[in-house]
């Protein structure tokens, strides 16, 4: 199985390292997925995302965090201000495992408040593996695939920021690059920075949110009180996290 993941991604050293081979070979082996399906879906600098078939007939995404390139002295200064981890030490993998971890628990979040995001399913390690949004093929950014109703498409992002706020969190890195167009409504990804309510900054990450969203809708021709929006967010309450 080492073998296979080498030769078919010879270029992803970085990422298919014999320690990461060894996790997906186990979580493979506990039917998360396919062994021999995996496809690139996205390259980016802390970590690569994969699509697999399941063995449902499915579709998953692998989403593997690197180990040598990831900038996880960034990564600790969100972890760090989570209540959550508060004992978290700052050593590299350590980091990055604790990250990982943290998405998966912050998707299980967001389903949780009924927010629409991926399922989680299953993380060890540096590598999380959650449902893939859309069926046969992935759902685009919003970037990639603009919203014909920006009005509607925009209010009910709000929406989903709202229940997310209530239940007692924030995305804090929201925009048209982790926001999905599923079949014109919104589903919410890469929550990896998501933090509780009740941690430093919260409510700062709050207002980027929601500036860095109106941006995005206001230049589709909708006309946005940013001010207004957060106002709105805020009034719904919180509930103790």
């Amino acid at each position: 199985m080492a073998r296979k993941f080498r030769e078919r991604f010879k270029t992803e050293n970085d990422v298919f390292d014999q320690f990461t081979i060894r996790n997906l070979f186990v979580l493979s082996r506990k039917d998360h997925f396919v062994e021999d399906t995996l496809s690139p879906l996205s390259i980016g600098k802390e970590a690569n995302v994969f699509t697999a078939a399941s063995k449902d007939g499915g579709r998953v995404v692998i989403k593997i965090y690197r180990l040598e390139t990831a900038d996880f002295n960034r990564m600790y200064d969100y972890i760090g201000a989570d209540p959550r981890y508060t004992s978290l030490k700052k050593k590299q993998r350590e980091v990055i495992f604790a990250w990982c971890q943290r998405e998966y628990r912050n998707l299980m979040a967001c389903r949780e408040a009924g927010v629409r995001a991926p399922l989680p399913l299953a993380f060890l390690k540096n590598i999380l593996v959650m449902t893939q949004v859309g069926d046969e093929q992935p759902a685009q950014k919003i970037k990639d695939d603009i919203p014909k109703h920006p009005k509607e498409f925009f209010a009910e992002t709000i929406g989903q920021i709202k229940k997310l706020f209530h239940y007692g969190y924030v995305h804090s890195d929201l925009s048209k690059f982790n926001l999905l167009n599923l079949d014109q409504r919104p589903v919410l990804i890469d929550v990896s920075q998501m933090i509780p309510t009740n941690a430093p900054n919260a409510y700062e990450y709050l207002k980027r949110d929601v500036e860095n969203v109106s941006d995005f809708f206001r230049r589709l021709g909708v006309k946005i009180d940013n001010e207004k929006v957060f106002r709105e967010i805020v009034a719904v309450g919180t509930k103790k996290v």
